[in-house]
Protein backbone atom coordinates (compact mmCIF):
# COMPACT_ATOMS: atom_id res chain seq x y z
CA UNK A 1 0.00 0.00 0.00
CA UNK A 2 1.32 3.00 -0.76
CA UNK A 3 1.21 6.40 1.51
CA UNK A 4 -1.69 7.77 -0.33
CA UNK A 5 -3.62 4.78 0.32
CA UNK A 6 -2.56 4.73 3.85
CA UNK A 7 -3.69 8.39 4.45
CA UNK A 8 -7.01 7.39 2.86
CA UNK A 9 -7.11 4.37 4.72
CA UNK A 10 -6.83 6.07 8.26
CA UNK A 11 -9.01 8.45 7.36
CA UNK A 12 -11.72 6.44 6.73
CA UNK A 13 -11.49 4.33 9.27
CA UNK A 14 -12.38 7.54 11.65
CA UNK A 15 -16.04 7.53 13.00
CA UNK A 16 -18.22 10.52 11.62
CA UNK A 17 -18.09 14.10 12.25
CA UNK A 18 -14.32 12.97 12.58
CA UNK A 19 -13.69 11.40 9.53
CA UNK A 20 -14.91 14.71 7.80
CA UNK A 21 -13.08 17.17 10.20
CA UNK A 22 -9.57 14.95 9.09
CA UNK A 23 -10.55 14.89 5.25
CA UNK A 24 -11.39 18.73 5.63
CA UNK A 25 -8.24 19.26 7.34
CA UNK A 26 -6.11 17.17 5.22
CA UNK A 27 -7.30 19.05 2.08
CA UNK A 28 -6.06 22.72 3.69
CA UNK A 29 -2.84 21.44 4.81
CA UNK A 30 -2.34 19.80 0.89
CA UNK A 31 -3.27 23.91 -0.24
CA UNK A 32 -1.01 25.55 1.79
CA UNK A 33 1.41 23.00 0.60
CA UNK A 34 0.75 21.81 -2.83
CA UNK A 35 3.11 19.35 -4.22
CA UNK A 36 4.73 18.51 -0.39
CA UNK A 37 5.96 15.22 0.27
CA UNK A 38 3.63 13.06 2.17
CA UNK A 39 4.19 10.30 5.27
CA UNK A 40 2.40 8.11 7.10
CA UNK A 41 3.44 7.06 10.38
CA UNK A 42 1.55 4.09 12.42
CA UNK A 43 2.09 4.75 15.49
CA UNK A 44 3.70 0.97 15.70
CA UNK A 45 7.67 0.86 16.52
CA UNK A 46 9.92 -1.59 14.95
CA UNK A 47 8.99 -4.56 17.18
CA UNK A 48 5.56 -3.59 15.55
CA UNK A 49 4.27 -2.35 19.34
CA UNK A 50 2.18 0.84 19.28
CA UNK A 51 4.09 3.70 20.73
CA UNK A 52 1.91 6.56 19.35
CA UNK A 53 -1.32 7.61 17.63
CA UNK A 54 -0.84 6.88 13.69
CA UNK A 55 -0.26 10.50 11.65
CA UNK A 56 -0.01 12.08 8.71
CA UNK A 57 2.80 14.15 7.39
CA UNK A 58 3.13 16.97 5.45
CA UNK A 59 6.74 18.58 3.81
CA UNK A 60 9.86 17.62 4.18
CA UNK A 61 12.51 18.79 7.04
CA UNK A 62 15.51 17.44 8.85
CA UNK A 63 16.26 17.52 12.61
CA UNK A 64 19.76 17.86 13.60
CA UNK A 65 21.05 16.15 17.10
CA UNK A 66 23.30 17.04 19.13
CA UNK A 67 25.21 14.10 18.37
CA UNK A 68 25.33 15.12 15.13
CA UNK A 69 23.68 12.57 13.50
CA UNK A 70 20.39 13.71 11.32
CA UNK A 71 16.78 12.37 10.52
CA UNK A 72 14.38 13.32 7.92
CA UNK A 73 11.17 14.30 9.37
CA UNK A 74 7.88 16.08 8.44
CA UNK A 75 6.80 20.08 9.08
CA UNK A 76 3.26 19.79 9.40
CA UNK A 77 1.74 16.54 11.20
CA UNK A 78 -2.54 15.59 11.22
CA UNK A 79 -3.36 12.35 13.90
CA UNK A 80 -6.94 11.64 15.28
CA UNK A 81 -6.97 11.24 18.94
CA UNK A 82 -9.37 10.17 21.68
CA UNK A 83 -10.70 13.13 22.53
CA UNK A 84 -10.54 14.68 18.82
CA UNK A 85 -7.75 15.69 16.52
CA UNK A 86 -4.42 17.04 16.98
CA UNK A 87 -2.40 19.32 14.52
CA UNK A 88 1.50 19.66 14.83
CA UNK A 89 3.34 22.05 13.40
CA UNK A 90 7.27 20.89 14.23
CA UNK A 91 10.31 23.06 13.79
CA UNK A 92 9.58 26.46 15.67
CA UNK A 93 12.58 26.78 17.76
CA UNK A 94 11.10 29.13 20.48
CA UNK A 95 8.29 26.43 22.01
CA UNK A 96 5.91 29.49 23.00
CA UNK A 97 5.55 31.08 20.06
CA UNK A 98 2.12 29.02 19.27
CA UNK A 99 0.54 29.62 22.27
CA UNK A 100 1.41 33.36 22.58
CA UNK A 101 0.46 33.88 18.57
CA UNK A 102 -2.76 31.56 18.06
CA UNK A 103 -3.76 29.92 21.43
CA UNK A 104 -6.33 33.21 22.81
CA UNK A 105 -7.22 33.31 18.63
CA UNK A 106 -7.91 29.77 17.52
CA UNK A 107 -10.99 28.82 20.37
CA UNK A 108 -11.49 25.88 22.22
CA UNK A 109 -8.21 24.43 21.52
CA UNK A 110 -5.09 22.85 23.56
CA UNK A 111 -1.97 24.52 22.46
CA UNK A 112 1.95 23.44 23.32
CA UNK A 113 5.19 24.26 21.87
CA UNK A 114 4.15 22.18 18.96
CA UNK A 115 0.62 20.66 18.78
CA UNK A 116 -2.59 22.31 18.58
CA UNK A 117 -5.61 19.62 20.18
CA UNK A 118 -8.84 20.16 19.64
CA UNK A 119 -11.94 18.30 20.18
CA UNK A 120 -13.78 19.31 16.88
CA UNK A 121 -13.64 21.74 13.90
CA UNK A 122 -16.91 23.65 15.44
CA UNK A 123 -14.75 24.46 18.42
CA UNK A 124 -11.87 26.65 16.84
CA UNK A 125 -11.43 29.47 13.97
CA UNK A 126 -10.32 27.54 11.37
CA UNK A 127 -8.89 30.23 9.76
CA UNK A 128 -6.62 31.00 12.23
CA UNK A 129 -5.14 27.36 11.83
CA UNK A 130 -4.64 27.88 8.63
CA UNK A 131 -2.54 30.67 9.49
CA UNK A 132 -0.48 28.94 12.23
CA UNK A 133 -0.19 26.09 9.28
CA UNK A 134 0.95 28.94 6.73
CA UNK A 135 3.34 30.81 8.73
CA UNK A 136 5.60 28.29 9.46
CA UNK A 137 5.21 26.51 5.79
CA UNK A 138 6.72 29.64 4.65
CA UNK A 139 9.37 30.22 7.33
CA UNK A 140 10.74 26.53 6.33
CA UNK A 141 10.77 27.29 3.14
Amino acid sequence: MNTQDQINAYITSQPEPKRSEMQELHNTILKAMPGCKLWFLDGKNSENKTVSNPNIGYGHRTIKYADGKTKAFYQIGLSANTNGISVYILGIDDKTYLAKTYAEKLGKAGVTGYCIKFKTLKDINIGVLQEAIQHEVEVQS
